[in-house]
């Protein structure tokens, strides 16, 4: 048998060494907190010598995201990192790496938006680019994280979109965790020789990059991307089966806790989770039937899946670590109510905003989300659909 190989890491640096083993061809990156570890680290294996990749400093997340479409586009294996501003920075570029389906993979460090000015995590930055076209994965540890970073590359290259995988900020990014890396080599083999779709430089195939669409056809364009993401499932599913024969780590669409046999049921995405699974151990030896369902891909929503795993449950509280101004409810809420529309006998869905700009998250917020959900379950009535946990009122 062989020997495992553990380390202790922080997130940010399984990140980079992640990001060493895959060995992209350009990374394109500026700092900010609390990404800027990632890009620092692997800047110091570019120095010395230990990737061949060529890594471009630039002025803005912006121009990072335009020098990774540019690269990408020139048939590059092409990374990046970013944050929060960072990533609402690169707003514009989002849209454009995935209408030009370009392959480029980005960690996001999870860190709310101001105003006003936080440094520390929620989801309001992923949240807002849920629609922008990325694929996107989520990580509860440092290990998910850096084995999501290394099937990025897999899933992104089998179906040309680009693909983020979010960590949250401090929690994941910046705690230190035993993990267990791959060999150098095991990764070099797995995500393979990088063979681009098309490539700028191709000169005897010539293609447009950036065309101009106007009524005539721009509704088709759209309308192909939306079916390139019917291939992400399929393909996720195949790379996460390759990666476990490799690892033994299992990873799916989702992960259940506890759910097979629960009535009361919360779906919550990355740390949290890990939280929630110590208060489901407490409530499952007092014999309460409760469980847990944690999204590991949230785009594209896959939506029968994630319908026949919670169709059975009584009641569900999502917890969303965003809200949305003027909306109804947190985008995880929305989402997981609208799969549950239709279907017979659906569950009640009711919503719990908490952590925003990194407030703590305690057994005892999810103990009191529990005891709601339970109360629910017995009188079937909701006093509000949509509260918040942990906010001083």
């Amino acid at each position: 048998m062989k020997t495992k190989n553990l380390i202790a890491l922080e997130g940010n640096q399984a990140i980079a060494l992640a990001m060493k083993q895959i060995n992209p061809d350009v990374v394109a990156a500026y700092p900010i907190t609390p990404q800027t570890e990632i890009v620092q680290v692997f800047s110091e294996y570019v120095a010395n010598g230990e990737v061949h990749t060529e890594f471009v400093t630039v002025e803005s997340e912006h121009s990072a995201l335009s020098a990774c479409i540019g690269a990408s586009a020139a048939g590059a294996r092409t990374m990046t990192a970013t944050s929060s501003q960072g990533l609402a920075l690169m707003w514009e570029m989002l849209y454009i790496a995935s209408g030009a389906r370009l392959p480029i993979v980005m960690t996001v460090v999870n860190r709310a938006l101001s105003s006003p000015i936080n440094i520390h995590c929620d989801h309001s930055d992923a949240m807002g680019a849920r629609d922008s076209g990325w694929v996107q994965l989520w990580s509860e540890t440092a290990q998910e994280a850096y084995d999501n970073l290394i099937q990025a590359i897999r899933i992104a290259e089998s179906v040309n979109l680009p693909v983020m995988v979010n960590m949250d900020g401090f929690i994941t990014s910046h705690a230190e965790e035993v993990i267990e890396p791959l060999d150098d080599e095991e990764v070099k083999h797995f995500v393979g020789e990088y063979r681009p779709l098309r490539s700028l430089l191709d000169i005897e195939h010539p293609f447009t990059v950036g065309p101009l669409a106007l009524q005539d056809s721009y509704f088709e364009f759209k309308r192909s991307q939306a079916e390139a993401y019917k291939r992400v499932i399929p393909v996720l599913k195949r790379v996460a089966d390759e990666f476990s024969k490799i690892t033994g780590r299992k990873y799916d669409l989702f992960e259940t806790y506890n759910l097979d046999d629960a009535e009361i049921g919360l779906v919550v995405l990355n740390s949290t989770a890990g939280t929630a699974k110590e208060v489901i151990d407490v409530l499952r030896g007092e014999g309460k039937k409760v469980g847990l369902l944690k999204p590991r891909l949230f785009r594209p929503l896959p939506v029968e899946e994630l319908r026949e795993a919670l169709s059975k449950l009584k009641v569900i509280g999502v917890m969303d670590r965003a809200d949305t101004f003027g909306g109804f409810g947190g985008p995880l809420f929305t989402d997981i109510r609208s799969i549950l529309y239709d279907v017979p006998n659906r569950p009640i869905v009711t919503d719990y905003i908490y952590g925003l700009g990194g407030r703590d998250v305690t057994t005892e917020q999810i103990f009191k989300v529990f005891e709601n959900l339970e109360n629910i379950y017995n009188t079937g009535k909701v006093e509000s659909l949509v509260s918040y946990v942990g906010v001083r009122e």
